[in-house]
């Protein structure tokens, strides 16, 4: 064995079983593989009666160091729209109807770079593992384009092939020009799995099949999809669901059912599904969801700017839901810090709920990092990442709490990360590769970066303006 070694960590912070946090904590890496949680002791003398050989050694002394952080819902390529619609306030479906001409203008080089600037966000921001819906292709996009940035990059990516089907004309919400037709999103679905998707443990790419919501497919459409994936391993669902009032009731006026009654009724609901948002539920849905174990990623700030509820976190999680953590689109959000987005869920569960005076105690900073990194786990159905445990995985982030930000958090620096401001990446591991050292994705550009992605921004926004 050649081991890289994860040293004299302030905090580590493992959520194992136990969900034990270890000071002066070491992680010990073979390959891609973790081999040894401990404290730096019981790490030498490990070491020592393995006669192993540690080839590299980081020092995360003044760190805490977590699981790599898991997002299970986002839409890289809305990056390049960001402010536009929440700035002035509006609300899901107008939001939608403004930036649907303007995302209508990509192509191929807007969904590579806009998928390559959002995750390195993502990584300096304590991500590991991306779950992105792309949902629309004008103009020759595809979703090898995003997939091409996430291999660049090195993330753990699970990109789902997402589609629209139901145009204005049929009473869909999207206009008819960036829907596409159900044949071809079907075939373009067996390209993409067959391409692309590897279910083997500590895969770095498995692809989902994600129609984008009730308001833009047809019932055909779900139901294709559905067995379609089924006819695959580790392909899982995903679709937009109950995220506003105004989406509860089309699907009342439309089908004659709520949203995730529709869902059963599509054949919907499993292990193998999981839905964004879910706002609002009632207590007979969330009891559905955790008796079919479906899941449900969570999306605070995209739920706050656009002033689509608060999500009943804290009754799903006591009612054993799978709940996991996602940024949501760039646009709806309008940036990419997933650490932050565990702090917003966290501030979110503790407010505007009946006996507001006691419920400060609703959600503490350890759950919102459980549902950050577990939770995301079990939302994609990984058994091999989420937490650091011998076996697993070697996806792990470091997060420096002796700088300003954090002075004075010191008796309990693992709540610090969620109560303080929320700070980037200091150090991150992949899959046993480093992705970020000393703050900064090596030989990613990111000023180029930048200007390329404003350059194709602003030519999007003139476009629809003229």
């Amino acid at each position: 064995m050649s081991i890289v070694a994860i040293q004299n960590a302030e905090r580590l912070v493992t959520m194992d079983e136990s969900r034990r946090e270890i000071t002066n904590g070491t992680v010990l890496v073979d390959g891609r593989k973790i081999v040894f949680v401990g404290d730096n002791t019981s790490a030498n003398q490990w070491i020592k009666n393995q006669s192993v050989e540690v080839v590299d050694s980081i020092d995360a002394r003044g760190t805490v160091v977590l699981p790599g952080l898991i997002n299970c819902h986002h839409h890289l390529y809305q990056t390049l729209t960001r402010s536009v619609g929440t700035a002035q306030g509006l609300s899901l479906f107008d939001w939608l109807k403004t930036l649907y001409p303007i995302w209508g203008r990509m192509d191929g080089e807007a969904v590579y770079v806009s998928a390559k600037l959002g995750l390195a966000e993502l990584l300096l921001s304590g991500a590991t593992t991306v779950a992105d819906h792309l949902y629309l292709f004008p103009n020759g996009a595809k979703l090898d384009d995003e997939i091409r940035a996430a291999q660049e990059l090195g993330v753990r990516f699970h990109p789902t092939r997402g589609s629209m089907s139901l145009g204005e004309s049929q009473g869909g919400l999207p206009p008819d020009n960036i829907c596409e037709d159900e044949d071809d999103i079907i075939t373009d679905c067996v390209r993409v799995l067959e391409q692309f998707h590897d279910p083997d443990p500590f895969s770095m790419l498995r692809i989902g099949l994600a129609p984008c919501s009730p308001f833009s497919v047809t019932p055909e459409l779900m139901r294709k999809t559905a067995e379609l994936a089924r006819q695959y391993t580790a392909v899982n669902l995903h679709t937009h669901l109950a995220e506003t009032i105004d989406e509860n009731r089309f699907c009342e006026e439309q089908f004659g059912m709520r949203p995730l009654a529709y869902m059963e009724s599509l054949g919907w609901t499993g292990e193998d599904v999981w839905y964004a948002h879910m706002v609002h539920p009632d207590e007979d849905e969330i009891n559905t969801l955790a008796k079919t174990q479906s899941g449900v990623c969570h999306c605070p700030s995209s739920n706050m700017i656009l002033a689509s509820g608060i999500a009943p976190i804290r009754e799903m999680c006591d009612a054993d839901v799978r709940v996991g953590l996602g940024v949501d689109g760039s646009a709806s959000n309008d940036g990419n810090h997933l650490l932050g987005e565990a702090r917003q869920a966290m501030l979110l569960q503790r407010v505007g709920w009946p006996g507001f005076e006691s419920s400060a105690g609703r959600f503490s900073a350890r759950e919102a990092l459980e549902i950050a990194t577990l939770g995301g786990a079990s939302v994609l159905n990984r058994d091999d990442i989420g937490s650091l445990e011998v076996g697993k995985a070697a996806d792990l982030v470091c997060f420096r709490i002796d700088d300003i930000n954090h002075a004075g958090g010191m008796s309990d620096p693992v709540a610090s990360l969620m109560t303080c401001a929320p700070g980037q990446v200091w150090y991150s591991m992949i899959n046993g590769r480093s992705v970020v050292q000393q703050g900064n994705i090596p030989g990613l550009d990111i000023n180029a970066l930048v200007k390329q992605h404003n350059l194709i921004s602003q030519r999007m926004l003139a476009k629809v303006e003229k």
